[in-house]
């Protein structure tokens, strides 16, 4: 492999290359200096990989370069993601401390739904015969009150390895606070253990709350050796095939990360495709200058919501994967890594449709995927889906999918809507296609209302930005049921998670759970301890960048007592002892903010820091911002195409015109259908479309257009 070099980094900005892979497509994006060559190919759900070397000989081919002028490969991918919820992932033991072995089993005890009798939970990833207690134990403050059993972990050893266990998950009591008896412990069963990856939950997940904290590092540990092997062969068939550059990764906070990271926190991918797409609209946000944006990201197998603010996406500690109730806080496997606050569900173009026992159409979670595909694929798929309906409503051309690489079946489409929801449900096929799409849209309207209500947000004052291959087929329906005025769709839409890759910054973010209470507030133990911070985050950073780096400091604080804390944003520095009423009054006002009020019933009730972050970035170039166009009406002559308006229900003739015939500051009135190798973006009767300086299309509901 090359080393990084300057040469190297003015190769970066010439040539690099960014690749997700979906349920259903590969995205590839290639920018050679500046000009952005892309193309979608069918996921290869057995070699994934083969997908990306498919995908760089068409781009590569395309821009007339070679493989081995690739300077650098983003790469995101499901595989982690999936590998959880289908559950095929290692043979994997957990070690913990005595008493605490059924933690992960037990959880925390809440009921998401309260009046569910008979309510299920998914099982641990680790089964209890696969669990094991050692002695030894830690107080919250990382003293020691009882020595590790060392001879007990050399048993366990010798039973791991007669047992063929694949990989060694460790999550000791307050481990957050000292992880020196899981490191002692990772010692003695690496020596003994040959090629064994061993987890340690202080260094996956060091926050307190030892179930999150449990679920998290046995989730590490469960994808640990699938997803080495993945990337270990990506490397190698990248270097055969003449891409013998860096590979980088994008992780769930929707930063960059070195192969070797993401090798040894894997966890840390499992929504690194998702993040990509958050990227690329807080881009487009910010270049347009909208403080309030929520991104809506519809591929084949799901669709993500997410909010922006000042150009930002929403963060988090902690979120879920694999719920077993939709929407449902507490029904899924807790992840206790920084990640792009957003909400998924099982809503895209390949969602298979069925009626329910109460006679009701409804959507997903399960997938056609890329094999077999959607009825319409012609791949062996026979199930209905929403692709088949968009088919069916006109918004889809079969004889133009995919750019015509892919060629859909009209008639396997209807026939599959006939059989599964029409004679079920004694309706017409058109009737049946509609119906499936009210319920798509209405299902993903009510995740962007829950994401919202939940982040305390009235999601009408947002602008949309739509992207991904269904999104903006979509998106205008979905801004009606929203309340939403405008909503933008960047060009490179349909391949927008592998641009935002590419726009994507080095980032990694350190976390530590040191409870600290301001009243007694060790000024020179906690400089201490963010100095090792930040020291961890800029480590990972400088592993793919020589940049500069911006580092942010939060401090997540509570009033005593409380279960739960807030983010704090503190200015990095060494802190001195008045700092301390520097710190409250933002915690104040950060509450405020929050809660519309302060705590001052009680005098003396206390303020403590309860986890601390440090995130180091790459500093990169702002956008420069551009003012939106409401454009001015401009005739169109192009052909027309009967199309179902999901407004009216009406079929109505509707005007198809290339994306790449229209002109900038013109403004088109719907309906209408614009069309681009990657997808298609409907303009409904309600919305007019601007064309924008930058070739993005601005959807405004047809009120507001006449105002401005």
């Amino acid at each position: 492999m090359r080393s990084v070099d300057a040469n190297m980094n003015n190769q970066y900005r010439d040539i690099r290359l960014g690749t997700d892979i979906g349920g259903t497509f590969t995205d590839i994006v290639l920018n050679v200096r500046g000009q952005s060559i892309s193309t979608k190919v069918l996921t290869n759900q057995k070699a994934p990989e083969a997908g990306i070397l498919e995908g760089i000989s068409v781009v590569t081919r395309k821009a007339g370069i070679g493989a081995d002028e690739i300077g650098m490969i983003i790469h995101g991918t499901t595989l982690a993601t999936n590998a959880l919820i289908e559950r095929r992932g290692a043979k994997c033991a957990f070690v913990t401390t005595e008493g605490f072995r059924d933690v992960i089993e037990m959880r925390t005890e809440n009921r998401f739904d309260q009046y569910d009798l008979n309510l299920r939970l998914n099982p641990p990833l680790i089964e209890r015969q696969y669990r094991f207690a050692v002695r030894g134990r830690l107080d919250a403050n990382g003293n020691e009150l009882e020595p590790l059993d060392e001879a007990s972990i050399e048993g366990l050893a010798q039973k791991f390895d007669a047992a063929g266990f694949e990989s060694v998950a460790v999550g000791f009591i307050h481990a957050y606070a000292d992880g020196s008896h899981e490191r002692r412990a990772r010692d003695i069963l690496a020596a003994m253990l040959r090629d064994v990856p061993i987890s340690l939950s202080s260094e996956v997940a060091p926050q307190m709350r030892e179930y999150q904290r449990f679920s998290t590092v046995c989730a590490n540990a469960y994808i640990h050796p699938r997803i080495a092997r993945y990337l270990t062969n990506l490397q190698k068939l990248l270097a055969e095939a003449g891409a013998e550059c860096p590979v980088y990764m994008i992780h769930s906070a929707g930063g960059l990360i070195s192969i070797d990271t993401a090798k040894r926190f894997p966890v840390r991918l499992i929504e690194s495709g998702p993040a990509g797409g958050a990227i690329f609209a807080a881009g487009a946000a910010a270049r347009f200058g909208f403080d309030k944006a929520v991104s809506f990201d519809m591929g084949g197998t799901t669709a993500k919501i997410c909010l922006i603010e000042n150009g930002e996406p929403g963060t988090s500690r902690e979120f879920e994967v694999a719920r077993s109730h939709r929407f449902c806080r507490g029904s899924g496997m807790p992840i206790s890594i920084p990640v792009i606050d957003m909400i998924e569900i099982g809503a895209g173009g390949g969602s298979i449709v069925w009626v329910d026992g109460m006679a009701r159409i409804q959507i997903g979670p399960q997938s056609a995927g890329s094999e077999p595909g959607p009825a319409s694929y012609q791949r062996g798929g026979t199930q209905a889906t929403v692709t088949d309906a968009d088919i069916l409503l006109g918004k889809i051309d079969p004889n133009n999918f995919a750019g015509g690489a892919i060629e859909l079946s009209a008639s396997a489409a209807s026939a599959a809507i006939e059989r599964d929801i029409g004679m079920r449900l004694s309706l017409d096929t058109s009737t049946a296609a509609f119906g499936i799409s009210e319920v798509v849209d209405e299902n993903m309207s009510n995740a962007a209302r829950v994401h919202a209500i939940e982040n305390g947000k009235d999601i009408s004052e947002y602008v949309m930005i739509a992207f991904g291959g269904a999104a903006p087929l979509h998106a205008s329906r979905l801004c009606e049921k929203l309340g939403i005025k405008r909503c933008l769709i960047p060009p490179g839409a349909g391949v927008g998670s592998a641009i935002g890759f590419l726009q994507a910054p080095f980032s990694y973010e350190a976390v530590a759970t040191r409870v600290v209470s301001l009243s007694r507030f060790d000024v020179d133990a906690v400089n201490d301890m963010l100095a090792d911070l930040v020291a961890s985050a800029e480590g990972f950073v400088r592993a793919g960048t020589t940049a500069q780096i911006r580092l942010e400091l939060t401090a997540f604080m509570r009033y005593q007592g409380q279960g739960w804390e807030i983010p704090v944003p503190l200015k990095l520095q060494r802190l001195k002892g008045h700092d301390v009423n520097v710190i409250q009054r933002h915690f104040e006002a950060c509450y405020r903010g929050f809660f519309g009020r302060t705590i001052d019933v009680l005098d003396d009730l206390e303020i403590e820091v309860v986890s601390w972050s440090v995130k180091a970035t790459e500093r990169k170039r702002k956008p420069n911002r551009v003012q939106p166009l409401a454009g001015s009406d401009t005739p169109l002559t192009h052909i027309f195409r009967q199309v179902v308006d999901t407004t009216s229900g009406e079929t109505l003739d509707c005007r198809v015109v290339a994306r790449k015939d229209l002109h900038k500051g013109a403004r088109y009135s719907g309906p209408l259908l614009i069309v681009e190798p990657e997808t298609a973006t409907y303009v409904s009767s309600r919305y007019d479309a601007a064309i924008q300086m930058d070739h993005s299309i601005l959807l405004s509901a047809k009120c507001e257009a006449e105002d401005g």
